[in-house]
């Protein structure tokens, strides 16, 4: 029995089998069910057999293109693939210790950087890079069975705690806490945005541990204890025993149908709109069962980034039709393409070159011809989408939004396509309705313009993670800096309240999108500050409808007005905390 001391955040004693998220490095670790091993070791090998497909197409295409000399530099991860250091040993890792697939690849890759980097020869050291890619494209290949921590963490057998490296809110809001019971982490502290979160859902926490996720293996046993500050590993049975008791008599932290089902108000009765964020149209189901009111962010590239070809237009109309008849009478937001050139000269035209689709924070930082400004030097590919989203258009309640826009000519000109679009169908025979049209608003110079944007369009969405990094020049992606990026920096809150203002002004809608709707700490302050419709990822709604019916409107506006006047992150984030502590969300 080993015990490590914390600081405990949200009150009470819970048990369970450890589940390790190692965030940093964005794997699970977490034991598997015998009877499940054999499956989990035919993932792996499936997960080989599609890397070497991949590998071979990306081969050939390049050595059709560009020769056999470029060609032959993928030659050597082809070996590696049949190396029995590499997949061989973490299948043996699965069999043997009983964990998943993704950890067993990342354990194996941290051996071979090991070696790699006490190699003096700088042209062996940069053979790291191609173990990298590799393991990069067999944890890929892994995610297609599961896409999300949530999925994860929804197919436990048995309660769990969760101990993490470190836990965001947003990914917090999203896990299943009728599987897990409470959580401990390395990082972490008081005014942890997450030990908010902990306490508004009654789950014990402990955080601050610093060598938590090292000392802990998956499947241990472990005692969290919020209130006596400290975990437990490997308990003795008379610990346990006592632990077990008090878990029995513990409600349970679970959301009833109803509740899903329930729109989201404050305590005083204001409503408050939530929609989901997507990506694939087959998480509609989730959306809907988590209880959005709508799709308020899809991100059609993504059918760029799963199609070995740019998507044809009945194909596009397709899956636009399928997402409005599903959310219907709900509202669907589209999102044009926002992809930059070199997403487009080589993944949309065969998603296994080059790697996997770049992440939100990599293509964050390509700040050149990408969104709106490569749709319309691209207008054969933007008037393929614009007409098939406009077929979809009768299926359901269809709304279109341009990414990365900076002016108002840019924003004209895609205007004149949509109409464009629509008269080339209407001469086809093809009647359509009028749709919305809006823009993200998430570059400064958007921001700036917002009341000139706002005359030209039916709605404004406020796309938080863009826009925060360009507002201070962070570039999330840059480990020197990323630290820089503040979601409550002052000129972040200010620039909010400009463009909710200016929407106003204009008697359009404006929600909000990105990691700031998701946080369910920062939810209420948004709220005090004017906005009342947001974007999230499903799994953080029912959360959010949970902290905001905590809340009352006058008590945010106060709180948001005294946040405006402060200079710091540091004060700001200490005020927010301090009034959590004071209204009923802190419980």
């Amino acid at each position: 029995m080993q015990r490590l001391k914390g600081i405990g955040v949200s009150p009470g004693v819970v048990y369970g089998r450890a589940v390790v998220l190692m965030q940093r490095a964005q794997v699970l670790r977490y034991r598997v069910a015998a009877d499940r091993i054999p499956h989990e070791v035919d993932r792996l090998e499936q997960s080989r057999v599609r890397a070497r497909q991949q590998l071979h197409d990306i081969r050939a295409r390049l050595a059709r293109r560009r020769g056999p000399e470029l060609a032959s530099l993928f030659d050597a991860q082809l070996l590696m693939l049949d190396d029995p250091m590499l997949v061989p040993k973490a299948e043996t890792l699965v069999r043997d210790t009983g964990v998943n697939a993704e950890w067993a690849v990342q354990q194996v890759f941290d051996e071979f950087s090991a070696v790699f980097e006490d190699m003096a020869d700088p042209y062996l050291r940069e053979r790291k890079g191609d173990v990298a890619d590799l393991v990069g494209r067999l944890k890929m290949n892994l995610r297609q069975d599961v896409s999300t921590p949530r999925d994860l963490l929804s197919a436990l057998d048995e309660a769990s705690v969760l101990v993490a490296d470190e836990l965001t809110p947003s990914l917090a809001a999203q896990v299943d806490w009728t599987k897990v019971r409470g959580f401990a982490t390395d990082a972490g502290s008081r005014t942890y945005h997450t030990a908010i979160l902990a306490r508004s859902l009654e789950v014990p926490a402990v955080v601050g541990l610093h060598e938590a996720v090292a000392r802990i293996q998956p499947g241990q046993m472990v005692i969290i204890d919020g209130t006596g500050d400290e975990i437990i590993i490997d308990p003795d049975p008379a610990a346990l025993a006592q632990v077990a008791r008090v878990c029995e008599d513990r409600r349970p932290a679970v959301h009833a149908e109803a509740d899903r089902r329930r729109p989201a108000t404050t305590a005083d009765g204001i409503r408050v709109r939530l929609e989901a964020n997507l990506e694939f149209a087959d998480d509609l189901a989730s959306a809907r069962y988590a209880g959005a009111e709508g799709v308020g962010l899809y991100r059609s590239e993504f059918l760029l980034a799963s199609r070995r070809s740019i998507p044809s237009e009945d194909e596009q109309f397709q899956v636009y039709r399928r997402m409005l008849e599903g959310m219907a009478p709900d509202p669907v937001t589209v999102r044009t393409f926002d992809v930059d050139e070199d997403q487009l000269a080589l993944r949309s035209m065969d998603p296994t070159l080059g790697g996997s689709w770049l992440s939100e924070v990599e293509r964050g930082s390509r700040q050149g011809l990408r969104g709106l400004r490569l749709s319309l030097t691209r207008s054969d590919l933007f008037r393929t989408q614009l007409r098939a989203l406009l077929r979809a258009a009768p299926y359901g309640a269809l709304r279109i939004m341009f990414p990365f826009v900076s002016g108002v000519e840019q924003l004209r000109r895609a205007k004149q396509l949509v109409a464009e679009a629509r008269a080339s169908l209407l001469a086809e025979g093809t009647h359509t309705p009028d749709v919305p049209v809006g823009v993200m608003i998430e570059i400064p110079a958007a921001a700036y313009t917002a009341d000139l944007l706002a005359r030209e369009v039916d709605f404004f969405t406020i796309g938080t993670n863009d826009l925060i990094q360009y507002c201070l020049a962070v570039d999330r992606a840059d480990e020197r800096v990323s630290g820089l990026y503040e979601p409550l920096h002052p000129a972040i809150l200010r620039v909010l309240v400009m463009v909710r203002r200016a929407a106003g002004r204009a008697r359009i809608p404006v929600s909000l999108c990105g990691e700031m709707a998701s946080d369910p700490a920062i939810l209420p302050l948004l709220v005090g500050l004017g906005l009342r419709e947001f974007s999230m990822t499903p799994g953080a709604l029912g959360v959010a409808k949970q902290v905001l019916s905590d809340s009352r409107l006058e008590d945010l506006k106060a709180l948001a007005r005294r946040a405006l006047s402060l200079a710091t992150v540091e004060e700001i984030e200490q005020e927010l905390l301090a009034a959590l502590g004071r209204y009923s969300i802190h419980r």
